[in-house]
C-alpha cells in the first residue's frame, strides 16, 4: 500500500505540474497579449497625438499666412493711395505754378478723391500692421496732410508766390522720404528683402 500511495503521490504531483504548466503558459501569454494591446493603444494613442501636433502646426502656419496676405494687401493699399496723394498734391502744385484755373480746378478735384482714399486705407492699416509700419505710416500721412493744407490754403489764396510754391515742393520732398521709409519698412515686415537674398 506504501507504493500505491507514492504512486498516487507521483501521479497527483504530475497532474498538478501538468495542470500548472497549462496555467503558467495560460497566464504568460494573457500577459503578453495584454503588453501586446496596451503597445498598440500607446502606439495608436501617440499617433493621435503627433497627427494632433501636425494639424495644429498646419493650422498655425495657416493662420500665419492668412494674416502675412492680409497685411500684403494692406501694404499694397496703404502704398498706393499714398503715392496717388502725393502725386494728386504734385499735379496741383505744378497746375498752380502754371496758373491754368481748369488744371488747378481738376487737380483740386483729383486731389481730394485722393486724400479720401488714402484717408480710408491709413483707417484700414491702423486695425491690422503692426506698430513699427503703423508709427512710419503715421508720419507719411501726418507730412501728406500737412501739404495738403497747405495747397488747400493756395487755393484760396488771392496771390500765390513763387516762395509759397517753392515751400510746399520742399515739403513734397520730405513726403516723399518719409514713404520711402514706409515701403521700407513694410518690405521688411514682409521680409521681402531677405526672400530675395
Amino acid at each position: 500500500m506504501g507504493q500505491a500511495w507514492g504512486a498516487l503521490a507521483v501521479a497527483i504531483v504530475g497532474v498538478i505540474g501538468t495542470l500548472g504548466a497549462a496555467l503558467l503558459t495560460q497566464r504568460r501569454a494573457d500577459s503578453l497579449k495584454r503588453h501586446e494591446l496596451e503597445a498598440l493603444a500607446r502606439q495608436q494613442r501617440e499617433g493621435r497625438d503627433h497627427a494632433d501636433r501636425v494639424r495644429q502646426e498646419e493650422a498655425r502656419v495657416q493662420v500665419h499666412r492668412d494674416l502675412t496676405d492680409l497685411r500684403r494687401a494692406c501694404y499694397i493699399s496703404l502704398n498706393t493711395t499714398a503715392r496717388q496723394y502725393q502725386t494728386a498734391q504734385i499735379n496741383l502744385l505744378h497746375a498752380l505754378r502754371n496758373q491754368d484755373d481748369a488744371e488747378v480746378q481738376a487737380c483740386a478735384e483729383q486731389l481730394e478723391e485722393r486724400r479720401l482714399a488714402m484717408r480710408d486705407s491709413y483707417a484700414e492699416a491702423q486695425m491690422i500692421v503692426p506698430p513699427a509700419v503703423l508709427a512710419d505710416a503715421r508720419s507719411a500721412s501726418r507730412q501728406l496732410n500737412d501739404t495738403y493744407g497747405q495747397l488747400k490754403g493756395l487755393l484760396k489764396a488771392t496771390h500765390v508766390t513763387e516762395g509759397d510754391l517753392q515751400r510746399i515742393e520742399a515739403d513734397t520732398e520730405l513726403s516723399w522720404a518719409l514713404l520711402s521709409d514706409l515701403r521700407g519698412t513694410m518690405r521688411g515686415d514682409l521680409g521681402v528683402d531677405e526672400a530675395s537674398i
